[in-house]
């Protein structure tokens, strides 16, 4: 290897080891039955109120984003339809913000 390539290399095994150890594994706690599994509806909501509970969960130790105890892939979409519909609507109201600020400004500059 030349020299180059050894610190490349050493990169791209650490990027390899980082992804593999951020691999989700089995969980015991997951589809155990019982009366009240969180589906669909539930997974939604959690997904929608998450950048809020993340924030709770830091200071308090009874509270988590992620419901475990729920009916697997169907709650699972809904965790992420609702964190996408969270997320990104933040996103898109602040990028809004900016262009209307963007537009203010050449008003400004028009009437000068």
């Amino acid at each position: 290897m030349t020299r180059n390539g050894a610190p490349r290399a050493a990169g791209v095994l650490l990027l390899v080891l980082a992804l593999v150890g951020c691999a989700a594994g089995p969980n015991a706690a997951a589809r155990l039955d019982g009366p009240r599994l969180a589906g669909f509806w539930l997974g939604l909501w959690h997904g929608a109120i998450s950048p809020i509970t993340f924030v709770v969960s830091l200071f308090s130790s009874g509270v988590n984003i992620y419901e475990v105890h729920n009916d697997g892939n169907w709650y699972n979409f809904g965790f992420m339809v609702g964190a996408s519909v969270a997320l990104l609507g933040a996103g898109r109201s602040s990028a809004a913000a900016g262009t209307r600020s963007a537009r203010r400004g050449r008003r400004r500059d028009a009437h000068d």
